[in-house]
């Protein structure tokens, strides 16, 4: 029975561990500088190669490129009905974008920058030809006006880049109605004397300098790739300096992933691309993308080269359908498997009730109803080792100090009173890792991100801002205590079991109120569960000592 008692602590203490530990991860984020605004400059304006006097970022083998904001340079500026972006004519990148539909505040009028211009915070998607993006300077691109509004169901933003010996570069971005995913296309018309040798590069760049959670439990935001048999795997801003990636690939991604929202460029699935990382030289930035194959464009010839881009929410549907696992950047942590089917089903519920915090409980209900048989199992083994409290205490009294002796006779009176001492910890152990998946669900899924529930809870992915609902869970944590069939007669465990609910409800304070609501919800079916459970086993003559 102690031993029981013993699981029980130590899962409940390590549970709360991880909890917090996860939290410090996903929400003591500190905001980051300010961003500064960047004038739109006329397009017909001379761009130069490099503002700041460094080289290019273009991704050759012997390159370290000195990071340059385009500040100086001219932009043009994209409005969908879904994003906000800004693109540079020094290169074609694209250094801001603002995902409209995802405020930064709840309620509030700032849309999420994804993709941001300045030094301190630099992020942005850039993208060019060998040959003609080169070490000395970017390709430099011409566009007919500055602002591209979408009228329809698609925006094609061509920009044009010609040199002096013929060679023509239309760089087109296509964007679609309600979508995140940007096709960007190079059709190269050759009208030059000379053969051009070029394959398609484009990468995305981000500031290392970002950082959020605390010194011990960093925030995790940085890279991942697929490439051949490395279908998911990811890269820390930190480790850019050491690991250098340089690996061929049929089809693959690159990514850079961060808490509810993704960039990432998707080559030409049917090519074999090369998939490369590295910093800026000084480990101030870092770089990871993809170079596709190398093409001959002969004179007077025509050839496109295609990319896809996507720079948005983390949408599974969305990211399964673009490429073969880019759904992975939801990261579900090592419960994966358990946390996919329980966050379908949590869809299913949303879909019939349309509310995420009622889904919350929805689902609740189901994995506990699911559970019962387990938990009633639990409880009737914890009556019936109460039962056998008689005569082990007649064995202690037999055998005293004689642990050995002690120990072998407790299991032959297991054995024919047909009792397993671990019976009651199976369904903690089965429970603990649902519950561990349904956090890595409300954590990672951005449907959850300022979701409106009932009353004053209108952000499941906040605290509760009263903090009623943790309130009410550690009340009902104490009274799951008091309904609980076998009192603890170890002095420690029972200050432990004590203090608990109180640690709980310190820790739940700050969590989301939608973890919080699944476990208040979870404890109230339990309360009902025990109360149903402890009838049954009273009714069975096996008693329940209050």
């Amino acid at each position: 029975m102690e031993s029981q008692k013993n699981f029980l602590i130590i899962g409940l203490v390590l549970l709360s561990f991880m909890i917090w530990q996860q939290w410090q991860v996903d929400y003591n984020t500190p905001q980051a500088p300010a961003e500064a605004t960047t004038n739109v400059a006329n397009p017909s304006q001379s761009v130069q190669s490099n503002s700041q006097g460094g080289t290019s970022d273009v991704p050759t083998s012997d390159l370290h490129p000195t990071p340059v904001l385009d500040n100086a340079s001219s932009f043009i500026t994209i409005e969908t009905d879904v994003i906000s972006a800004k693109i540079s004519l020094n290169g074609g990148d694209v250094t801001e974008l603002k995902l409209l539909a995802y405020p930064t505040e709840k309620d509030g009028d700032t849309p999420y920058s994804l993709f941001k211009p300045v030094s301190a915070i630099l992020y942005q998607a850039q993208s060019g030809l060998s040959g003609v993006d080169t070490r000395a300077g970017r390709a430099v691109y011409q566009a007919d006006k500055e602002n591209f509004v979408m009228q329809g169901d698609e925006l094609k933003v061509p920009m044009t880049h010609i040199t002096a010996s013929g060679l023509q570069v239309t760089k087109v971005f296509t964007f679609k109605a309600g979508s995140y995913t940007v096709d960007v296309d190079y059709l190269i018309n050759n009208q030059s004397a000379t053969v051009l040798s070029t394959q398609m590069w484009a990468q995305l760049k981000q500031s290392t300098s970002v950082r959020g959670g605390s010194m011990m439990m960093p925030t995790y935001r940085g890279a991942a790739y697929s490439a051949n048999d490395d279908t998911y795997e990811k890269i820390d801003l930190d480790e850019f300096t050491d690991k250098k990636l340089n690996e061929s690939t049929q089809a693959g991604w690159v990514a850079m992933i961060e808490h509810y929202f993704v960039s990432a460029w998707v080559p030409n699935q049917q090519d074999n691309n090369q998939i490369y990382s590295r910093d800026s030289g000084n480990g101030s930035y870092a770089l990871i993308g993809f170079k596709g194959p190398q093409i001959d464009v002969l004179p007077g010839s025509v050839e496109t080269l295609s990319a896809k881009l996507y720079a948005g929410p983390k949408d599974q549907d969305a990211l399964r359908n673009l490429a073969d696992y880019l759904d992975l950047s939801v990261d579900y942590g090592m419960l994966w498997f358990i946390s996919q089917p329980l966050f379908d089903l949590l869809k299913i519920f949303y879909g019939l009730v349309g509310n995420w915090g009622v889904a919350i409980i929805l689902i609740t209900l189901a994995v506990k109803g699911a559970m019962f048989w387990l938990t009633k199992k639990q409880y009737t083994s914890m009556a019936k080792l109460r039962q056998l409290q008689p005569k082990m205490q007649e064995l202690k009294s037999r055998y005293g100090e004689d642990r050995q002796k002690m120990s072998m006779a407790m299991m032959e009176l297991y054995k024919k009173e047909k009792v397993n001492p671990m019976g009651g910890c199976l369904p903690m152990l089965i429970q603990m890792p649902i519950f561990l998946a349904l956090y890595w669900v409300f954590v990672e899924s951005v449907e959850l991100r300022h979701a409106d529930f009932a009353l004053w809870i209108n952000d499941l992915s906040q605290q509760d801002p009263y903090y009623i609902l943790p309130i009410l869970m550690g009340a009902s944590m104490f009274l799951m205590q008091k309904l609980q069939p076998t009192p603890m007669t170890d002095p420690v465990q029972q200050k432990i079991f004590q203090y608990m609910p109180v640690m709980f409800t310190v820790f739940f304070l700050w969590f989301p109120a939608g973890l919080v609501l699944y476990w208040l919800v979870s404890n109230l079916i339990s309360i009902a569960q025990m109360l149903v459970i402890n009838r049954s086993i009273e009714k069975q003559g096996l008693g329940v000592k209050k």
